[in-house]
């Protein structure tokens, strides 16, 4: 029974979201919204669950040595300085731990860490990324053969369309490149979302016929 019963609330669950959608109806409105609540609740505790681990995974790290591990102890401090400061906010003129508010997020401290420590570090990262984007697209914008030329073309385009230095050639580019967003790259988009939304219809219905089940744990 125990493996049996997340199949059958997968089922049920699963024909009640498909057939709540063609019924337009108040209460079947109510059930649905009802179930989304519950999707957020569950996200909560998915949420606690992902801590734990991240906790559990970098202290075993820090216990066996493993490579880079003393950076572990800077994951750990700004998770609980942040989950700290979070829930610290000035009430009524008083500091202190407030658990049902979202002053914290206006916490100093909060606001200090997230603007001025976090924002950087993303910034950075994005923009070391763009070095990686440029290297591969060196290696994959050579023209070896039709499509790789093209491609090469199309990126081209692209990018002169960002060029304030071609004068009275740049808005030939930006027209072209206009074109290649609204045309081919718009009709390749709209296929790939349409491939997307049948692989999500038929695990969809794998999942809720029994065929899936990796959500079980294998």
């Amino acid at each position: 029974m125990r493996r049996q019963l997340p199949f059958i609330l997968v089922f049920a669950f699963g024909l009640f979201m498909i057939f709540q959608y063609f019924v337009p109806h108040e209460s079947s409105e109510r059930a649905y919204e009802f179930l989304l609540d519950w999707t957020t609740i569950i996200g909560i505790f998915a949420l606690a669950v992902g801590i734990w681990s991240l906790v559990s995974v970098t202290i075993e790290k820090i216990k066996l040595r493993k490579p880079a591990w003393q950076y572990s102890f800077f994951t750990l401090a700004g998770l609980f300085l942040m989950i700290l400061f979070g829930f610290t906010a000035k009430v009524d003129g008083h500091w202190g731990f407030h658990f049902y508010t979202s002053e914290g997020l206006q916490n100093p401290m909060f606001r200090s860490f997230f603007d001025y420590i976090l924002t950087p570090i993303q910034a950075t990262m994005f923009s070391m990324l763009a070095f990686f984007i440029a290297s591969a697209a060196y290696r994959a914008f050579r023209a070896r053969n039709v499509l790789a030329t093209l491609l090469l073309i199309a990126a081209l385009i692209m990018m002169m369309r960002f060029n304030p230095f071609l004068g009275p050639v740049g808005p030939l580019f930006e027209k072209t490149a206009n074109w290649l967003l609204n045309v081919p790259s718009l009709a390749a988009n709209r296929a790939i979302i349409i491939g997307i939304g049948l692989g999500m219809v038929a695990t969809a219905l794998k999942v809720i016929l029994g065929i899936e089940r990796g959500y079980m744990g294998k």
